[in-house]
């Protein structure tokens, strides 16, 4: 842990300055799986508890920030889930006027660990208290709530991946665990993931957008993050995922499905076969 972050942790006058906003439950449910490992398979349903806590962290986010930013006199930037680091890097350097270099100090933490929420900051904030602030913030509201039971089986790392490919690829909370039980589907049988997101994040810059529209011949450009071309997750996570997709990632909903598609209403038909698949895109499309 970096000097910065231990000051920033043990400060609550840095906290106070930069108005930074989380939610601190007193009896924080840890994180669990249903996932059996070993024999690769997806075990019932035991419902989702992280639905309404992720909602109550989003109302405390919502109320509280503007109270807190006029205490403060801060700023609000809202972290959507699902991005990349380089666009809260521009988010924050939009609020703060950071120039480059301070945007690639800011980058330097790992991807998939840069807190979703609602942060309100003060012309305090600079690259590297902002950085800490957010991974502390996921220490603390993810990091810290794994049982030790999931750490033995599943590394934070592969709980990320799948987490951002979930946040990436939903339509909703609603279809977070299906897509979930997909992606385990195919890693058990061994087969390609073939993720679109994924190609995106491989795609993806500043100037052609983050998230580009993707093409058929994107699925044989020459990229570790290519899932098409390559086998097993991609090198990193692909964005910064927040809690409903993380526990949607270690609770997949238990399906026969291996294919999926959103129609253009963004509902979600899967499918247990490709033929069936192909059915569904003559339908839906």
């Amino acid at each position: 842990m970096s000097g910065i972050r231990k000051f920033v942790i043990g400060s609550s006058v840095v906290v106070l300055i930069l108005g930074v906003i989380w939610i601190n439950f007193d009896d924080p449910k840890s994180l669990g799986t249903t996932i059996n490992f070993e024999t690769g398979e997806i075990m019932q349903d035991s419902g989702s508890w992280s639905d309404n806590l992720s909602d109550l962290s989003d109302l405390f986010d919502q109320t509280s920030g503007p109270l807190l930013a006029l205490v403060s006199g801060g700023r609000l930037v809202h972290i959507r889930e699902g991005m990349r680091k380089e666009e809260i890097a521009e988010l924050f350097a939009g609020k703060l006027k950071w120039d480059d270099s301070q945007k690639l100090a800011f980058l330097s933490g790992p991807e998939g660990q840069y807190y979703p929420g609602t942060y309100s900051v003060s012309s305090a904030g600079d690259e590297e208290i902002m950085r800490e602030l957010m991974l502390h913030r996921f220490d603390r509201e993810v990091e810290e709530r794994l049982a030790s039971s999931t750490k033995n089986v599943i590394s934070l790392d592969t709980i990320l991946k799948v987490a951002s490919i979930i946040e990436r690829e939903a339509g909703g909370k609603r279809d977070m665990r299906l897509i979930s039980g997909i992606i385990w589907n195919r890693v058990f049988k061994g087969m390609n993931l073939q993720i679109d997101a994924t190609l995106q994040y491989a795609k993806g810059d500043k100037d052609s957008g983050w998230w580009p529209k993707v093409l058929s011949e994107d699925k044989y450009i020459e990229s570790p993050y290519n899932t098409y071309k390559y086998s097993g997750f991609p090198p990193t996570p692909i964005a910064n995922p927040g809690l409903s997709s993380i526990e949607a990632a270690l609770n997949p909903q238990k399906t026969k499905c291996l294919f999926y598609l959103h129609d253009k209403r963004r509902r979600i038909h899967c499918s247990e076969t490709y033929q069936g698949h192909l059915k569904n895109i003559d339908r839906y499309y």
